[in-house]
């Protein structure tokens, strides 16, 4: 069995590469693209184009946080070719996947946005600070601090949702756990594709707590 094992790690791992490739680059758009969005819905429009920009805004979160993401997968990579708009595999994957994170983060800052007294930016004008001092040193350290349970959970979900990526044919780890278990008549790869899963949200899980009392600072 341990022989077994060490047999097939090696494809796994390569599956483990994929796997946290589309989480880390989908970390990284997804989270600003959340935050810029997420200033875009909070703002409040006045004139008519403003307004038209909201109401954008709004129907893009809507229409990603309402239609499942392995649709949105098939989309990108199967529809907009119909379009002349052509991704490969990798490209459309991450496509699909910043944009629907990136919608879920909008909501979960603006709902952090919102909850920052409006006193605290009129406090911070009459300390002679800009508007941009007064959102990076004393809005964000505390809309991060309100935001990161929600969204670690959106991060360990990633994780996990990013075996999806099997339906356009990326060899992520789900795929290379599936394609040894078919071939060798065994559910010891899918196990161990389990455990993996494990380990890497349980690592995660860590730093999130570690990020968590690193911001329990701004209360």
């Amino acid at each position: 069995m341990m022989t077994y094992m060490l047999e097939i790690l090696p494809s796994l791992l390569d599956g483990v590469k994929m796997t946290l490739s589309i989480f880390g680059l989908t970390i990284i758009g997804a989270i600003p693209l959340g935050m810029i969005l997420a200033v875009g819905l909070t703002y409040q429009p006045k004139r008519w184009l403003g307004k038209l920009g909201h109401d954008l805004l709004s129907g893009y979160v809507w229409i990603f946080r309402g239609t499942p993401l392995l649709l949105q997968l098939i989309f990108v990579f199967y529809g907009l070719p119909i379009l002349h708009i052509v991704f490969d595999r990798y490209s459309a994957a991450l496509v699909a996947f910043i944009l629907n994170y990136a919608a879920y983060f909008a909501e979960i800052f603006r709902g952090g946005f919102l909850a920052i007294d409006n006193g605290q930016f009129e406090a911070s004008a009459l300390l002679n600070m800009t508007r941009m001092q007064t959102l990076r040193y004393v809005v964000m350290p505390q809309v991060v601090k309100i935001v990161l349970p929600s969204v670690g959970n959106e991060v360990i979900n990633l994780v996990k949702d990013s075996s999806l990526v099997y339906v356009i044919g990326l060899g992520d780890l789900l795929r290379a756990g599936n394609i040894a278990s078919a071939r060798d008549v065994t559910l010891v790869p899918l196990v161990m594709v389990g455990l993996i899963y494990l380990l890497l949200t349980l690592g995660l899980t860590v730093l999130l707590k570690r990020l968590e009392k690193a911001f329990a600072y701004y209360r």
